[in-house]
């Protein structure tokens, strides 16, 4: 399912790109597919119901995800990767962690409650 959020993330950051500044677009596209992967994710991969605990654990995951994703963004930017083309290498580096840290929300037992 992350890959599906993540192309919502992309196609986002890449439409809104023509009227704002990357980091803009790239928090617009961040935050609409958060939605989309917090539904999904809990369908789908794990399987469960989504409910406020939940929805805290992932929201907080996602808020370091989210540092992550700024911090490699940046990088890339710096290292001259064209905008359009940055997210892809940001997606490859953060995805591993990222599914790491909502895999531990969906099952400690604090969130099951």
């Amino acid at each position: 399912m992350g890959v599906i959020a993540t192309a919502i993330h992309y196609g986002i950051y890449y439409v809104l790109l023509g009227w704002l500044q990357a980091h803009i677009a790239y928090t617009a596209g961040y935050l609409i597919s958060l939605l989309c992967n917090f539904y999904l994710t809990s369908v789908f991969t794990f399987r469960s119901k989504a409910n406020v605990k939940k929805g805290i654990g992932f929201a907080l995951s996602h808020l370091v995800n989210y540092l992550l994703h700024m911090l490699f963004l940046t990088l890339f930017l710096y290292l001259g990767i064209p905008e359009k083309l940055a997210p892809i290498p940001v997606f490859c580096c953060v995805f591993p962690i990222n599914f790491l840290l909502v895999r531990t929300v969906f099952k400690a037992k604090w969130f099951q409650r």
